[in-house]
């Protein structure tokens, strides 16, 4: 690393594909959670969790505007759980990048809903106001049973609650759901109940990942032994069930992330028809559906 940038990151490092142009800012080291027993992103020892520092962020976002030549548009509050911060604390780093990189627009960070049950929807609304727009929320499933048995920490209640607040605080939500994450056993509830904890929450963006264990699955097995994994076309068959059962009004959709071997994109429920129909022609003749090949799934 290089010893003049102004901020000390802890490999690795994650974010959301969408903040690649996004100065990451880490604000804690790791997950407040992190006994998700699917994830693989803070597991490492040198990823430990714990707040970073107030007087070191501080200091951090007083020299990126004091040494970056271009100006900073978006900023990314990493770790895993920016929002374990109070919110006296957020309130002093969010008025500090208005000072230092008053040229940012979008401020956003990773959401747990257990870290928004001490937050009220007043306090939610300052932030927004102070510039936090965006929070990425990691649903991962609206099924109880499927929460259970991969460690989530959540119900659906404590998401729809969380995604509720967010929502009439006026902070954008961009909502992620893991296909396949309920196994053979469990896919129809997953892919039913999912659907279902989206309609209720109408979130202004709706992505979903493929589950897969780069570096195995013991882990997630040790909670949940009679996992199976779903095959190319079983995915595609929980995708069209959770496509079908969603009655969104205005939703921007992605699946497009390298897990996927479908790239889905459109606005839901405007094209959910088009969207839906890409799904079972995959289903019925995957041999002409573009699927991305698996050299190019980058897990």
């Amino acid at each position: 690393m290089n010893q003049d940038f102004p901020i000390r990151y802890v490999n690795p490092v994650f974010r959301p594909p969408s903040e690649a142009q996004s100065l990451i800012l880490p604000v804690t080291n790791g997950c407040s959670w992190n006994k998700c027993t699917y994830c693989e992103m803070y597991t490492a020892p040198q990823k430990k969790f714990h707040v970073r520092d107030e007087q070191e962020t501080l200091d951090a976002i007083r020299h990126c505007g004091e040494q970056f030549a271009t100006p900073v548009q978006r900023v990314f509050l990493g770790d895993g759980d920016a929002m374990v911060l109070s919110t006296r604390r957020l309130m002093t780093l969010l008025a500090a990048i208005k000072d230092h990189l008053p040229k940012v627009r979008r401020i956003s960070s990773y959401c747990l809903p257990r870290n928004l049950r001490h937050k009220s929807e007043q306090e939610l609304l300052e932030l927004r106001e102070a510039g936090l727009t965006l929070v990425y929320v990691g649903a991962e499933s609206g099924d109880d049973e499927v929460l259970r048995k991969v460690s989530k920490g959540e119900t659906f209640e404590t998401t729809r609650d969380a995604l509720d607040k967010l929502g009439a605080a006026g902070i954008t939500r961009s909502v992620m759901l893991l296909n396949g994450l309920g196994g053979r056993l469990l896919s129809k509830q997953h892919a039913e109940n999912s659907a279902r904890l989206v309609n209720l929450t109408q979130p202004e963006f709706l992505a979903t990942l493929v589950v897969s264990f780069p570096q195995g699955e013991d882990r997630f097995r040790q909670a949940y032994p009679d996992w199976e994994p779903l095959n190319q076309q079983e995915l595609f068959c929980e995708m069209e069930q959770l496509l079908q059962a969603l009655e969104l009004k205005r939703t921007v959709f992605r699946s497009d992330h390298a897990s996927n071997w479908l790239v889905l994109k459109g606005v839901l429920g405007a094209e959910k028809d088009r969207l839906l129909l890409k799904v079972r022609n995959a289903i019925g003749r995957p041999e002409s559906a573009s699927l991305r090949p698996e050299w190019q799934r980058g897990l």
